[in-house]
């Protein structure tokens, strides 16, 4: 029995001494580990900070050198690698980050799409489509559709487009019925370009269907008819587009004419620019509505008055520099410079204005060269916004 106490008392020092040594050892690793990877993380993330982005570079490589396993350093690495534009050491960074076989699975998805993102900034394009297309069924399948969309329509692969367009729309990503008529739309013109006005009717009438209230698939449309000699069903269609999208008609106005008098109907059409005009007053419909006046020979109301009507209750430059275009000067020799200085004053106002990025352009475009958004320029000129 004393034996027993004597062998307590002589072992509980020993495992307090022996426990103090282990605790000792753990909190030395834990220091030097510390020392290693976080000091180096740290240093980097102030650089950072800072804005010193090749001294941050530097401190991540210390900190990957330190620890090669460590994953959110090798995103932290080649997310700076590709923000200084250095694509070909980001993707390095990500491929290796892929060839790991102990990477877990949201890691992995992680640096799939961190080297689609590679590919994409350094403009290759296909082999950011092969990095997209393996983010389907991931976390990031949406932001992969965005990206490979808008590759397609920099390509103008529009049947692609179309499939990516429809699959996003039916995952509630947002409403593309209006982007899958400008699809339709472009393939019709390809038809136009080579002759098939066939294929390229039946494509409008699709894109019509996808998108009743979208201007573009009537004004193509009645643009199609036109030129195939219909100019009847020209001008239903542009009347059909004035009752669904009457914004638009400005964008259809010179194109009202010319099927107005292809079409006989150049008073009904008058009329109607006319009502249209008293409503919303437009620098297009007032041309239009000059155009045919003078087409009709209406001598006691000549169709440039139009021009001082609008004056009236716009003051427009480029209104009032079409009026003087016609008109007889007191000292007629200085029309010319004149009408040339005015003309130059007035161009920058016919411009279309896109509202997404400010890109002008003096013709109309459905999507924007600049920022390649679609249905961003409105359908007035620059001076009437």
């Amino acid at each position: 029995m004393e034996s027993d106490f004597v062998w307590l008392l002589l072992g509980l020092p020993l495992a307090f001494v022996l426990g103090w040594g282990a605790s000792r050892i753990d909190l030395r690793q834990l220091r030097a580990e510390n020392r290693s990877v976080p000091k180096a993380y740290f240093k980097g993330l102030n650089f950072l900070l800072n804005e010193q982005q090749d001294q941050a570079i530097d401190a991540f490589i210390e900190a990957v050198q330190n620890d090669p396993d460590t994953s959110e350093l090798h995103f932290a690495l080649g997310n700076l690698f590709r923000r200084r534009g250095e694509y070909d050491r980001a993707v390095r960074v990500h491929e290796h980050l892929l060839s790991r076989g102990d990477l877990v699975k949201k890691d992995r998805e992680r640096a799939q799409h961190a080297l689609a993102l590679d590919f994409l900034k350094a403009g290759l394009l296909d082999r950011a489509e092969d990095a997209l297309a393996k983010l389907e069924g991931t976390p990031f399948e949406g932001q992969a559709r965005l990206a490979l969309l808008a590759i397609y329509e920099r390509s103008r692969d529009w049947p692609r487009a179309a499939a990516i367009a429809l699959k996003m729309h039916h995952a509630g990503q947002g409403d593309f019925s209006t982007r899958q008529a400008h699809y339709l739309c472009e393939q019709a013109q390809e038809r136009v370009a080579g002759n098939d006005l066939e294929e390229a009717r039946t494509l409008l009438e699709k894109a019509h269907a996808s998108a009743p209230q979208a201007p573009r698939p009537h004004i193509d449309l009645a643009r199609l008819y036109q030129r195939m000699g219909q100019p009847r069903a020209a001008l239903s269609t542009l009347q059909t587009m004035i009752a669904e999208a009457p914004a638009a008609l400005p964008l259809a106005a010179a194109l009202l004419v010319e099927v107005a008098e292809t079409s006989g109907q150049t008073d009904q059409v008058l009329q109607g620019l006319q009502q249209h005009y008293a409503a919303a007053p437009s620098l297009d419909v007032l041309d239009a509505i000059v155009a045919l006046t003078e087409k009709a020979g209406q001598a006691t109301s000549p169709g440039r008055l139009w021009y001082l009507r609008h004056l009236d209750t716009e003051p427009s430059l480029v209104a009032a520099a079409k009026w003087m275009a016609g008109e007889r000067l007191e000292h007629e020799q200085y029309h010319p410079q004149v009408q040339r200085a005015l003309d130059h004053a007035t161009q920058p106002l016919t411009r279309y204005r896109c509202a997404a990025c400010g890109f002008e352009a003096r013709q109309h475009f459905w999507q924007c060269p600049g920022c390649q958004t679609w249905d961003s320029y409105p359908a007035r000129r620059v001076e009437e916004l």
